[in-house]
């Protein structure tokens, strides 16, 4: 266990848990959590983590290390608690009444991140629908007046569980105008891919870890100014420029999309499905990853996850380690350019600093190679064209 205080006084303070089940990518020290958490607004002042060998059913963490909870929640006037891990209903609820306040888990932060950063109205539509299909299995955890209420003699049920299912009825019926919605926003996007391939247009998709630097290193590619910041989720919506690569190849389409992370809600991977069509749709991907976070492995796999979970495992990649001004100099490349392997395929990869510059010239020509190369006959799926040798 482990306790890190904080003076922020503007923000809810909360009370971070993690719990250990064996997990490879097991977060000791809740570090992404309390990103996430400090993202949405809140402020971690105390973190926990503990060890179990499976979830306890009713409290997830088993009823002594609830009073655990408990205690240090009391010694550091925390608010809210929150889980790195995802909760079942009936956890929470549970949770809930033996902590005495509220209680939330890894998605539902993720959640409310998405739902405070979506600009465009395809963005809130799909975060909308993301949250109204999570508390569709929680209806009983937060309203207390919906809860089963006995009658007299020969009576059960009673005005609570009518209220319950007029709220599960409001929910689907909210559901299913938000997915129709999203619809014509997905035929919208279907169109104006038609026109680029009409212009036999090459596409050029960003992907990688949240926080990586994509909406960086695409201001630096085609001098925009899309929201970039050094934080989680900085962008949602989807944009999409034209890049001139030089007179041989002339421009392509580029176009930033939301970024990955571990344990990524499968509801926000669903209702993301028309931003991420993009990446689907791309002749390239360009998967950005931060050379400088030691867990970088982790999250290229994590990354690869998502990726084939929505169908583009096969497209070509190129790897663009930025960041490269991070890098402690003992741990700085060589070569800016190489090969890396890749779910088996060796796959090329630059290094550079989007926010520096350094490298972008070498990606731009390497991007402009590649698109020349499209009209060659096709690849092995998972393959891209080689790298040229580099100078020297």
């Amino acid at each position: 266990m482990s306790s890190k205080p904080s003076f922020d006084s503007h923000s809810t303070p909360v009370l971070l848990v993690g719990v250990d089940f064996g997990a490879a990518h097991f977060d000791a020290e809740l570090q992404e959590l309390g990103l996430l958490a400090q993202t949405a607004g809140l402020n971690p002042v105390a973190r926990l983590t503990c060890k179990r060998k499976t979830p306890d059913a009713a409290l997830f963490v088993g009823s002594g290390k609830a009073d655990e909870i408990r205690t240090l929640a009391q010694m550091h006037g925390v608010k809210e608690v929150l889980f790195d891990q995802a909760l079942s209903p009936a956890q929470q609820r549970n949770l809930e009444r033996h902590l005495q306040m509220p209680v939330n888990d890894r998605t539902m932060l993720i959640l409310e991140i998405f739902a405070q950063r979506a600009r465009s109205h395809e963005g809130k539509l799909q975060v909308e629908l993301a949250r109204l299909q999570y508390l569709s299995t929680r209806l009983v955890r937060r309203w207390s007046h919906l809860e089963r209420q006995q009658g007299g003699i020969g009576m059960r049920g009673g005005p609570g569980e009518t209220q319950i299912e007029l709220d599960r009825r409001m929910i689907s019926e909210a559901i299913k105008r938000t997915r129709e919605r999203l619809v014509k926003v997905k035929r919208q996007r279907a169109t104006q891919r038609r026109q680029r391939e009409r212009r036999d247009t090459f596409s050029i998709s960003l992907v990688g870890y949240t926080n990586a630097g994509k909406s960086t290193l695409f201001n630096a590619l085609v001098k925009a100014r899309a929201y970039a910041a050094d934080q989680l989720f900085a962008t949602l919506d989807t944009t999409t420029r034209q890049l001139y690569l030089g007179a041989g190849v002339g421009s392509v389409s580029l176009s930033d999309t939301v970024g990955f992370i571990r344990d990524l809600p499968h509801g926000l991977v669903d209702a993301f499905q028309a931003t991420l069509q993009e990446a689907v749709d791309a002749d390239l991907l360009l998967h950005v990853v931060d050379a400088a976070n030691p867990d970088f492995p982790e999250q290229i796999a994590q990354v690869q996850l998502v990726l084939a979970e929505i169908g583009a495992a096969d497209i070509p990649q190129l790897l663009v380690f930025n960041k490269l001004d991070a890098m402690a100099p003992e741990s700085r490349p060589v070569r800016r350019q190489d090969m890396y392997e890749l779910d088996g395929h060796q796959v090329p990869r630059i290094f550079v600093s989007a926010r520096q510059g350094e490298g972008i010239a070498v990606l731009r020509e390497q991007l402009a190679s590649m698109a020349m190369a499209a009209s060659l006959p096709a690849m092995t799926p998972g393959q891209a064209p080689e790298l040229p040798s580099p100078p020297g």
